[in-house]
């Protein structure tokens, strides 16, 4: 397989290298940050400059509500959201989050940020309601949450899963805490379940393996806003 010239997708380290980019269930690895880099990672660096450079230049990084930023304000319940590729989804989680009375959305990757008019019309005004930030992506994001003592819950089906009634039930969870989903298909990122306390999952009892990803946080961001 040839070479390809390419950046390392961690912002601290973003290492310009020649390697072969993965594919399927193969890594590489970063000769200069020696994190591995995995065909999700990969298949994206290209989007991920475009759209970090577009971001720079319309000076919309990031969304604070003045009103919600005094000076004893401390954020408490926020969301990561990774590489979510549908605005009208993103749209659905900023009028979810809103209702839900989260701190703060990170949004990540691919996923879509203001001012974009299918947002908007989902949305109903809540992104300007809640506070947002757009990353690069989530390995920075989710370091620098746990190094403040937040508790990272991931939603998705794994092999190692619990559900998520379950483990508010057991009060395995607990405030300051983050809110991780992913995307569409892939789900969550091998990266952000590793940097997660907790993987919750929602039992399904049909025969669809799976909920579209607005309705699966809508129902979590509820349930941990409730019994936490």
């Amino acid at each position: 397989m040839p070479l390809t010239e390419t950046f390392c997708p961690y912002p601290e380290c973003n290492e310009k290298f020649s390697a072969e980019i993965p594919v399927g269930r193969t890594k590489t690895t970063c000769p200069a940050c020696l994190r591995p880099i995995t065909a999700r990672l990969a298949a994206v660096f290209a989007t991920l400059e475009r759209e970090q450079e577009k971001r720079k230049r319309m000076g919309v990084l990031n969304f604070n509500n003045d009103a919600k930023a005094g000076e004893d304000y401390r954020e408490r319940f926020v969301a990561v959201v990774e590489d979510v590729r549908s605005l009208f989804n993103v749209g659905a989680i900023f009028r979810t989050a809103d209702g839900a009375g989260m701190d703060k959305i990170y949004l990540c990757g691919i996923t879509g940020a203001p001012p974009r008019k299918e947002i908007e019309k989902v949305s109903l005004g809540a992104e300007n309601t809640v506070n947002w930030e757009w990353r690069f992506g989530c390995v920075s994001i989710l370091r620098d949450l746990k190094e403040r003592g937040f508790n990272i819950v991931a939603l998705e089906k794994t092999e190692n899963s619990q559900p998520l009634s379950q483990l508010l039930l057991q009060e395995k969870i607990s405030r300051p805490l983050c809110l991780v989903v992913g995307n569409e298909v892939s789900g969550v990122s091998a990266e952000a379940l590793a940097l997660s306390d907790v993987v919750a999952d929602l039992p399904m009892k049909g025969m669809k393996e799976s909920l579209n990803v607005s309705v699966a946080f809508g129902i979590a961001a509820y349930a941990l806003s409730e019994k936490t």
